[in-house]
């Protein structure tokens, strides 16, 4: 379906001057000069949308409130299981493996998948953004805690952790950003980017999914650290909803919507930088009315699962109090059964025995001490939610005509 663009400022150029290091292939070695992209300053740029994309929006603005409004009861167990969902989408997009067994194993300290320890500071990094947004600003210092959350225990990048680069990065390329996908604006006018997009974020003039869509693109442009961009970058989508009113409780597991169209999600952030954000702006609020139809669902069955094990397995004594648990993170980590049983290891011993033989958890660890098992129709259902997501949003498309 064809519909007219409505204008949005284009990124310019530079030229910088750039000395290679004696690697790579010649014309990488013989490369002297790099042509950056400089985005637009937004923080007064003016957007509106069609008649269909507002419908769109309203649409998947109404799902999000909804979400929040009618599974009250069950948000904290949802917004947990959204989240260990966010961060295994959020590796697939950022070319990382890692599982929920994975995260699950890094949790409790072990590092054999450094994808999932990433996963498990992700987390805890998106949470506290977010939360953050509900002040009503999204505060510059809080979007550098979270990267110092984020990043502060990487080999390579930690020296950069919850700090603006100050060196010149590219996406794609290779050794040097001959041949690289994008290369993002020096690093002196990285402040004052971001400066003007927290002007941006604070407006109130523009639908609240349409604000975030733009935000997003407008961060990964500029691209203010040395990595961890991306998450970074899908949290203030987040963020942008709770501030807005949007959300209360859930933070939206946009990756999980994002990661079944990737090629197309790096494509919108190509023709942003053309001044093209309409398909961007309708494909995000496609994904968020996926993703909250979807974790509707998710709700329900979890609700379900919980019953059963209240009536079954988990009905009386130690079982129903680590039954409490389970239903509000899906990771049980021997750590918590500890404060949870008081310390009584032949009770841990027991109760997971028990559970586990039950078909109600999973272990994910092998040695004796500082254990952590899944719970298993909470894993199952996180595996079918990344299924109906993606089944979802590809139909959707279809029939508003992508």
């Amino acid at each position: 379906m064809h519909r007219a663009e409505h204008p949005w400022p284009s990124h310019t150029s530079t030229t910088l001057p750039w000395r290679s290091a004696r690697r790579g292939a010649r014309p990488d070695r013989e490369t002297t000069t790099v042509t950056a992209s400089i985005p637009p300053r937004i923080a007064a740029a003016r957007w509106a949308p069609d008649a269909d994309t507002s419908v769109l929006l309203e649409r998947a603005a109404t799902a999000l409130r909804e979400l929040d409004d009618q599974h009250g009861a069950d948000l904290t167990a949802l917004g947990r299981v959204l989240d260990r969902t966010e961060a295994v989408a959020s590796s697939r997009i950022e070319h990382e493996s890692a599982s929920l067994d994975d995260l699950a194993r890094a949790v409790v300290g072990i590092r054999a998948n450094g994808s999932a320890s990433a996963m498990v500071r992700a987390g805890g990094a998106i949470e506290r953004l977010v939360s953050s947004a509900a002040s009503g600003r999204i505060e510059e210092t809080a979007l550098l805690d979270a990267h110092r959350r984020l990043m502060r225990d990487d080999a390579v990048d930690g020296r950069y952790a919850g700090r603006w680069r100050d060196v010149q990065n590219w996406i794609g390329g290779g050794v040097t950003p001959r041949l690289a996908r994008h290369v993002p604006p020096p690093p002196d006018l990285v402040p004052e980017l971001m400066g003007d997009l927290f002007a941006f974020l604070h407006r109130d003039d523009l639908h609240p999914i349409a604000q975030a869509a733009i935000a997003h693109a407008q961060f990964e442009s500029i691209h203010p650290f040395t990595d961890g961009n991306g998450r970074i970058g899908r949290a203030l989508v987040g963020a942008v909803l709770r501030r807005r009113g949007l959300t209360r409780v859930v933070a939206v597991p946009i990756a999980t919507a994002l990661v079944a169209e990737r090629d197309r999600y790096f494509w919108h952030l190509e023709r942003y930088r053309r001044g093209l954000v309409a398909e961007w702006v309708r494909d995000l609020a496609i994904a968020i009315g996926t993703v909250c139809d979807e974790a509707t669902v998710t709700a329900l069955l979890l609700a379900e699962a919980a019953a059963d094990r209240a009536t079954g397995p988990c009905a009386t004594g130690p079982h129903a109090v680590v039954d409490r648990a389970i239903a509000d993170d899906p990771v049980l980590t021997e750590d918590r059964l500890e404060d949870l049983l008081d310390g009584d290891h032949r009770a841990i011993d027991a109760v997971t025995d028990d559970l586990c033989r039950a078909g109600v958890l999973r272990p994910v660890t092998e040695r004796r001490r500082r254990r952590a098992w899944l719970t298993v129709a909470v894993a199952d259902e996180i595996t079918a939610f990344g299924d109906r997501v993606q089944a979802g949003v590809t139909q959707r498309a279809n029939r508003v005509g992508w």
